[in-house]
């Protein structure tokens, strides 16, 4: 294979969003897996829509998902010279041409056009033109576009990697723009310069580009430059096999960052959209995705999004990492809820986090789960409230274990458990029918970590005064 040269062109118009966090992964997979180059490059020719929030945005999501650029990033519009430069080539040779219809007379083209049943294309009305009226044009003050002479007749051919050769008829494409009238390039024509200038060998992004890629072999082939190599991923659908969009939940990189999902998370659920490794597994290394990585085991079927994967995937994620890396990922979180301050005890909060771990599948959902340690005043399930706060004699019960509990001078998980089962054969009750209506006067829910790792956290006199608490709770209720 030759020197492997590709690119990721994100335009800086919105967030990266998971369609285009997975081509940006896909290619940078084949670049690292084929020992090559991965160029960034943003197609910000449209001014208007174009902001430099977006493409910090894009930025912090590639980086923070760990996709690495060789070159980069290059700002198409800071080569509009170089567009220029093609056009003029291009039209000096005969291959293009000055356009200066009005908007009136393609209006009037495209109303003939479907009157007559046909879809609406540019007739060529000025591809014929003399140079002497081209030079009476310009001079005259005319506005112009810059147009493709596009052959009437054959077929203009994809070679897809994925999808294999894919057809269009050249009778279906007018003379099309590849320069508009303030001197802009097109997108089409600006791809394909930047495309060759840049030695792009392989060009690997969304089936949405497919319509676009006869007309910039077009362009190749009117330049009489070497085409690179195509390759299509499929569309990303939702689950109703609808076009994903906002009403499907999180779709950018940034949302989920928000919800605290983790990179590694993503970068194995987007892997996912369109290939698997061999072995046909779900969970794997981003250096197992890397080693094994080809173009040729990407489906040509749609992906379908599913966050619910993603999130078991994330759970699985945030029980394998690093206790004091999670415990780093989960305190901006405790703050942004208003669980912590700016100062806190680390220590702390890390014994908390390998408490709830394993129940949990987010940083935010891991942050709501360690939301009782920090704050005092919280309300009772429901559901827990009337199962075990309305049972007859609770509140006996729960001024027995207070008693007990002072008494345990080395207030630990071994200790407090001793007590407790001490408790229970004195009483000759269920194991139940003290730790349930524990764990809820302690924590306000019905489960979560181990009740004495929540009171040894807790420590005995928050212990003991939340449950002092509940029976308080217990009596109001029993008396309405």
């Amino acid at each position: 294979m030759k020197d492997v040269r590709v690119r990721f062109a994100p335009s800086p118009t919105g967030n990266l969003h998971i369609g285009g966090a997975r081509t940006a992964l896909f290619n940078w997979l084949f670049a690292r897996h084929n020992n090559g180059k991965l160029i960034l490059r943003v197609d910000d020719t449209d001014l208007e829509r174009s902001t430099g929030d977006s493409m910090k945005a894009i930025l912090d999501g590639l980086k923070w998902l760990g996709i690495d650029w060789d070159e980069g990033p290059i700002y198409q519009s800071k080569r509009l010279d170089e567009y220029k430069k093609y056009a003029d080539e291009l039209v000096s040779k005969g291959k293009a041409y000055y356009c200066f219809c009005t908007k009136e007379e393609l209006d009037e083209m495209r109303s003939e056009a479907q009157k007559a049943g046909k879809p609406p294309m540019y007739t060529g009305k000025c591809r014929n033109l003399s140079p002497d009226e081209v030079k009476k044009y310009i001079d005259e003050g005319k506005k112009y576009v810059v147009r493709l002479k596009v052959p009437k007749d054959g077929k203009t051919v994809v070679h897809d990697i994925i999808r294999g050769d894919v057809e269009f008829d050249n009778s279906t494409f007018d003379d099309f723009i590849i320069m508009k009238s303030d001197n802009m390039p097109t997108y089409n024509f600006a791809t394909v310069i930047d495309d060759y200038e840049m030695k792009i060998s392989h060009i690997i992004r969304g089936e949405e580009h497919l319509s676009n890629t006869p007309k910039q072999i077009l362009i190749y082939e009117a330049l009489g430059f070497e085409k690179p190599e195509f390759a299509h991923v499929s569309m990303i659908l939702a689950p109703d096999r609808s076009k994903l969009s906002k009403r499907h939940g999180a779709t950018s990189v940034q949302e989920f960052r928000d919800l605290g999902y983790l990179p590694e998370a993503i970068i194995n659920y987007i892997t996912l959209l369109g290939w698997v490794p061999s072995d046909g597994e779900e969970v794997f290394t981003t250096e197992k995705s890397v080693r094994e990585f080809t173009l040729d085991r990407v489906s040509k079927n749609p992906a379908i999004y599913d966050t619910k994967k993603l999130t078991w995937l994330n759970g699985i994620y945030i029980r394998e990492c690093d206790i004091d890396r999670l415990t780093k990922e989960v305190i901006p979180f405790l703050i942004s809820k208003g669980l912590i301050g700016d100062e806190y005890d680390y220590d702390y909060i890390r014994k908390i986090v390998i408490a709830v771990r394993e129940r949990e599948k987010t940083l935010s959902d891991i942050a709501d789960a360690m939301s009782y340690y920090f704050k005092d005043d919280f309300s009772y399930d429901e559901k827990g409230v009337k199962k075990y706060f309305e049972k007859d004699g609770v509140e006996n019960i729960l001024r027995e274990a207070i008693e007990i509990l002072k008494k345990v001078d080395n207030f630990n998980l071994t200790e407090t458990e001793n007590a407790y089962r001490d408790l229970i054969e004195r009483l000759n009750i269920k194991s139940g029918d003290l730790f349930h209506p524990t764990r809820l006067a302690i924590s306000g829910r019905t489960f979560g970590p181990g009740l004495f790792d929540i009171m040894e956290l807790l420590g005995k006199e928050r212990t003991i005064e939340r449950i002092e608490k509940a029976i308080k709770y217990i009596e109001s209720i029993k008396q309405k």
